[in-house]
C-alpha cells in the first residue's frame, strides 16, 4: 500500500485548485464521521466523480500535456485511423450502423474517426455516453471545430441507450476508471481495505470482508498456481458485469471494442505483484497514493480481462478476440497509415514515428494496453475473422 514518503514529493496545487480537493475531502470525511469506515470504491466513486467536485466533474484539464496523462488519441491520428479499419470491417457487414463512445475524453477520438471513416463507410450517427458535464462542453467544442458537419449527427447520452440499436461501442480508457473494491491478505484471512479519517488525513483500514465479495476473492485466488502470502494487496471489479450489462443489453446488433491497461487473471493476481494494480496521476507524475490531492489526482487500476470475458459471457456476448495494442494495430493496416505518410516533411516524420513507438513499444503502450472485442449477432464467418485480431488471437490466454 502507500507509503508516506509518496504523500511528499508531489508539488502543491495552486491555491484555487488546493480549495476544491480541500472541500471534497471535507465531504468525503463528513460522510466517514457518520457512517464509519467507508470501502474503498466508495471513496473513490466520490474522489473521481462527486458533482462539481470529483476528478472528471470539476472542470480540470486532465488530458495531454497540460493535464495530468496521455491517452493514445492525443498521441495523434495514427490509433484512429488503424481503428477505423476494425469499424469499416463490422459497419460493412451491418450496412447501416452506428458508433456509441462510452467515456469520450476531449473528443479527439471521435473527431479523428469520424474524419477516417468518412472516407468509405461513414456511421449514420455518432453518440457519447458521457457523466461529466464539463467533459461533454470540451467534446462539443473539439467537434464543433474538427467536424462541423457532423454536429447535427452527434448526440450525447445520459445514460445506455433504452432502444436496440447496431453497431459499434467503443471504450477507450474506460474500464480502468469504473471504482473497485481493494483487499488485502492478513493473518485472520481475507480482509477488505477502507479508508478512515485520521489527524493526519485519509488511510486505510483493515476491515471485515462482505460475504458475497469474500467468496468471490477466494475462488479467485483458487484458481491460481501459487497462492498469495500474508500482506498481498490487490482489487477486485465488482461493478463489470452491472455495466457491461447496461452499455450492450440494447445492442441488438454489432460488436463492443474495449481497450485498456491490463492483464489476464493470472498475471492481474499474481503473488508477485502484492500491491495490485492501482496507480494515480498527478502532473503527468505516476504516483500510489489515492489519498493525496482527491479530486485533483486520477485513480485507476488495471484491467482483468479474464474478468471482461466472464462478465461478456454473462451478458450473453461472444469473445471474438483479444490480443495487445500493438498487434491490433498492426492487423489493422498500420504499415499501410504510415505509407500515406511518405510525402511528409523530416519534422512530421519524426513526429509520427514517436506517435508509433508510444502506440507500439513494450515498453510503452504496445503490450501494457490490451483489445478486446464482444460480439453480438453477427455472421459467424465475420466474428471469427475480425481484422484487428487476424494476426494474434490470445483468446486461449483468458
Amino acid at each position: 500500500m502507500c507509503s508516506a514518503t509518496s504523500r511528499n514529493i508531489l508539488p502543491e496545487p495552486p491555491p484555487d485548485l488546493k480549495c476544491v480537493s480541500e472541500e471534497l475531502a471535507s465531504v468525503i470525511r463528513t460522510k466517514i464521521s457518520l457512517n464509519g469506515p467507508i470501502p474503498f470504491s466508495e471513496y473513490m466513486e466520490m474522489a473521481l466523480y462527486e458533482p462539481g467536485l470529483g476528478y472528471y466533474s470539476a472542470g480540470l484539464q486532465k488530458f495531454g500535456e497540460s493535464g495530468d496523462f496521455v491517452t493514445a488519441p492525443q498521441l495523434g491520428n495514427i490509433f484512429a485511423r488503424c481503428l477505423a479499419k476494425q469499424i469499416e470491417q463490422v459497419g460493412t457487414e451491418l450496412g447501416q450502423y452506428e458508433i456509441i463512445e462510452a467515456g469520450a475524453g476531449t473528443g479527439v477520438l471521435a473527431a479523428d474517426l469520424l474524419i477516417a471513416l468518412q472516407k468509405n463507410h461513414p456511421p449514420k450517427c455518432y453518440r457519447i455516453l458521457e457523466r461529466s458535464a464539463h467533459l461533454r462542453q470540451v467534446q462539443k467544442e473539439t467537434l464543433g471545430r474538427r467536424v462541423p458537419e457532423w454536429m447535427d449527427r452527434i448526440s450525447w447520452l445520459d445514460e445506455p441507450p433504452k432502444n436496440s440499436w447496431q453497431g459499434v461501442f467503443l471504450a477507450n480508457e474506460v474500464l480502468d476508471a469504473l471504482t473497485v473494491e481493494r483487499f488485502c491478505v492478513a493473518d485472520e484471512g481475507i480482509r477488505q481495505l477502507q479508508v478512515i479519517d485520521t489527524p493526519d488525513g485519509f488511510d486505510w483500514l483493515k476491515g471485515s470482508c462482505p460475504e458475497p465479495m469474500h467468496k468471490q476473492i477466494k475462488l479467485i485466488l483458487s484458481q491460481l498456481g501459487q497462492q498469495p502470502g500474508v500482506g498481498y494487496c490487490s482489487e477486485l471489479n465488482t461493478q463489470l458485469p452491472a455495466w457491461l450489462q447496461a452499455v450492450t443489453v440494447s445492442l441488438q446488433k454489432g460488436l463492443a471494442l474495449l481497450i485498456d491497461y491490463g492483464y489476464t487473471r493470472h498475471d492481474y493476481y499474481h503473488p508477485q505483484r502484492r500491491d495490485g494494480t492501482l496507480i494515480c496521476h498527478y502532473q503527468h507524475r505516476a504516483h500510489d497514493d489515492p489519498f493525496k490531492w482527491p479530486g485533483l489526482t486520477d485513480i485507476s487500476t488495471s484491467v482483468d480481462f479474464t474478468a471482461v470475458a466472464e462478465a461478456a459471457d454473462f451478458c450473453e456476448l461472444e469473445v471474438s478476440g483479444y490480443t495487445s495494442q500493438a498487434m491490433f494495430l498492426l492487423a489493422c493496416g498500420l504499415d499501410k497509415v504510415l505509407a500515406d505518410f511518405e510525402l511528409l516533411s523530416e519534422r512530421e516524420r519524426l513526429m509520427m514515428n514517436n506517435q508509433v513507438r508510444r502506440l507500439t513499444l513494450p515498453g510503452e503502450m504496445g503490450e501494457r494496453f490490451q483489445v478486446m472485442a464482444l460480439s453480438r449477432g453477427l455472421d459467424e464467418s465475420l466474428s471469427n475473422d475480425l481484422q484487428g485480431f487476424s494476426l494474434t488471437d490470445l483468446r486461449y490466454r483468458l
